[in-house]
């Protein structure tokens, strides 16, 4: 089993150590689950009252942090509690699934397809023509990438992704299992002789660098030119992103939220989760869009929107405290 002493994992941190412990640290956990042998965190001021019950040895707090650690028991204070806990799990990350032979046997790639220096692709993977794989590549096992795609060194695939064909995927991405890059986008339209008569999508998909996909989301091809995401932006479990929408640097969209066709995000923008985003809508950078709201119009830049339809977070909050006192009163009654 893995340990390490708290002034090991305070080399890894650079954090302040305040109190002792003589225990060994052996896992990082939650703090009403942690163990005495454990280390938690905690990243915000209401946490604090939790941690006298807690039966963790350690904890890695914020610097403004009020209670003190206790008897055999020992902080960490660092500016950022949340980003050094990402550290402390990485110390005690177990290893990723193990590749026996770097190209299984089993897995079916195309002669014209080119494999970077040390890429890895497992059993039942499928790899199209003219298909390019970078440096470092990992592909698990039941992976299908069609015709003349390219995969950026780095990049992790995990099962069951689906990579259609002429799509692009930048270096240090991670697409997780399930996830489809490159479906049809969703276009029909009605024709009085032929019912829905379906509109062909002939574009692709563009991924920028270091973007991770989350498992069983969807970014559909364009029709015409590219869905583009750019580099940095992290994409949730079950995503829906529709054809021609185009993402700037660094956005974060949560699980089961969804944009239409042809949105645009600027850099920086948060998209809550089970958030919708009406077609053709302008996102401006840093916007937020808060949980389970619904955009119907472009949005400045900065912006925090909350609702359904979404508004101004100040004037939902107005709304729904107006909506509380009238409903109040009417009990009252």
């Amino acid at each position: 089993m893995t340990s390490y002493s708290i002034h090991e994992i305070n080399e890894v941190l650079k954090g302040i150590i305040v109190g002792d412990t003589t225990l060994r640290i052996t896992a990082p956990e939650q703090l009403d689950q942690a163990t005495a042998s454990e280390i938690s965190f905690i990243g915000h001021k209401k946490y604090e009252k939790f941690w006298e019950s807690s039966n963790a040895c350690a904890a890695v707090v914020n610097e403004d942090i009020s209670i003190e650690p206790g008897e055999n028991k020992v902080f960490i204070k660092v500016k950022n509690a949340d980003l050094a806990m990402s550290q402390i799990l990485a110390l005690f990350a177990p290893p990723t699934p193990l590749f026996n032979i770097d190209i299984h046997p089993k897995s079916i790639i195309d002669e014209t397809a080119i494999l970077g220096t040390g890429s890895r692709i497992g059993a039942g993977s499928y790899i199209g023509p003219k298909v390019q794989i970078g440096e470092n590549v990992t592909i698990y096992p039941n992976v299908t990438i069609l015709d003349e795609c390219t995969i950026g060194n780095n990049t992790i695939i995990w099962p069951g992704a689906v990579i259609r064909e002429r799509c692009h995927i930048g270096s240090d991405c991670i697409i997780h299992p399930n996830a489809t890059i490159g479906a049809d986008g969703f276009g029909f339209r009605p024709d009085p002789q032929r019912g829905l008569v379906k509109i062909p999508q002939i574009g692709n998909v563009i991924i920028g660098n270091n973007v991770e996909i989350g498992a069983n989301s969807c970014v559909d091809r364009g029709k015409f030119s590219s869905t583009v995401l750019g580099d940095g932006c992290k994409i949730d479990n079950l995503v829906q992103i529709g054809h021609n929408s185009k993402l700037g640097k660094f956005c974060i969209m949560a699980g089961n939220s969804g944009l239409a066709g042809s949105v645009t995000l600027g850099n920086g923008v948060i998209i809550g989760g089970s958030a919708s985003i009406k077609d053709h809508t302008t996102i401006g950078d840093g916007a937020i869009v808060g949980a389970g709201s619904g955009v119907t119009g472009d949005i400045p830049a900065g912006k925090t929107m909350l609702g359904y339809p979404a508004v101004e977070a100040r004037d939902a909050l107005k709304q729904w405290a107006i909506l509380k006192r009238l409903v109040n009163e009417g009990k009252s009654k």
